[in-house]
């Protein structure tokens, strides 16, 4: 079955990714926008969500877009409306206004979807696999970017809300959730916040294991030249490296699962696979795992003064 969908917010994410993705999906049809200032050539395109929900009783999907910190009205205008949702991530700016949405959607027999793209990276599965019967001794996240390559002149980042260096950092906490064979959580914090910015450029991390591993994490976003998104993880049987985002799996040396087995598809179009299959089932999913670590490093979180930052 083929499901129309509309995109809400046509910024860089949504070309990059979802629309050229849906282009190729068997089972959505892209079958309108709602952006202030950008449309797909061919689409139907609408200057807000709720013209669209007006003009188009015949879209029961939407996939948000837009930035975290503006996201709540229109998700809640979309349930209200009667249609199924999945929401990029961080699926909000608050945890309690995304719990509001997994109410409101239950209360309607509707589909909410919160993705984590990064989950569903080549390797995460063969790690989740190899960890789950590993004495652990440590593991740690290094994950650094150049925001200026990712995220070029999008001031809504620095602005409060829209999560800074955790913008990254939090598909960093996604992979450690979804590959972890324990619940953590974070006992420390240090957050490096640019003297004219609202949001942290860098982070430095502390969770607890009750199984008594070190599990540390650091976060930066103003690392040039090539991203490194790591995780170096340490057992009583062996070492591992999940690396690239989670491309690539080497344990021990010798890498294990890479970003070109057959079998495996992109981030994306396996985010919009199981949208299909929650859509099929009548279910949600709703993990907040991820945002949890987020807000508890903002309020944990030592502030340390860092300087300014410019486009």
């Amino acid at each position: 079955m083929t499901h129309r969908i509309a995109i809400v917010g046509i910024g860089k994410i949504a070309r990059d990714q979802h629309v050229p993705t849906l282009a190729a999906s068997p089972d959505f049809e892209l079958a309108a926008t709602a952006s202030r200032n950008g449309r797909v050539d061919g689409i139907d395109a609408y200057t807000s969500l709720n013209d669209l929900l007006e003009a188009r009783p015949d879209i029961p999907c939407i996939s948000l877009c837009t930035p975290p910190h503006v996201r709540y009205a229109d998700a809640r205008l979309a349930l209200e409306a009667g249609r199924h949702l999945m929401l990029e991530k961080p699926p909000g700016a608050t945890l309690s206004e995304v719990h509001d949405l997994i109410d409101l959607a239950a209360a309607k027999g509707l589909t909410l979807y919160a993705t984590w793209h990064s989950r569903h990276a080549p390797a995460v599965a063969a790690a989740r696999e190899w960890l789950a019967d590993k004495d652990i001794t440590r593991l740690h996240i290094s994950w650094k970017e150049d925001v200026r390559h990712w995220h070029p002149g999008q001031d809504w980042i620095w602005q409060a809300g829209g999560l800074g260096v955790f913008d990254p950092g939090i598909n960093a906490l996604s992979v450690l959730t979804a590959i972890y064979p324990r619940a953590l959580h974070l006992t420390r914090a240090e957050l490096a916040f640019p003297e004219n910015r609202d949001t942290p450029v860098a982070a430095e991390l502390d969770f607890f294991d009750p199984g008594g591993a070190a599990i540390t994490a650091e976060f930066d976003w103003l690392k040039q030249g090539r991203p490194e998104w790591d995780m170096h993880i340490e057992t009583a049987s062996g070492a591992a490296r999940l690396s690239e985002g989670g491309a690539r799996l080497t344990v021990d040396g010798a890498e294990t699962q890479g970003p070109d087995a057959p079998e495996l598809v992109g981030e994306y179009p396996a985010l919009y696979a199981r949208f299909a299959e929650l859509l099929a089932e009548g279910t949600s999913e709703t993990d907040l795992a991820p945002m949890r670590h987020v807000a508890d490093a903002f309020i944990l979180g030592r502030r340390r003064s860092a300087p300014r930052f410019d486009w």
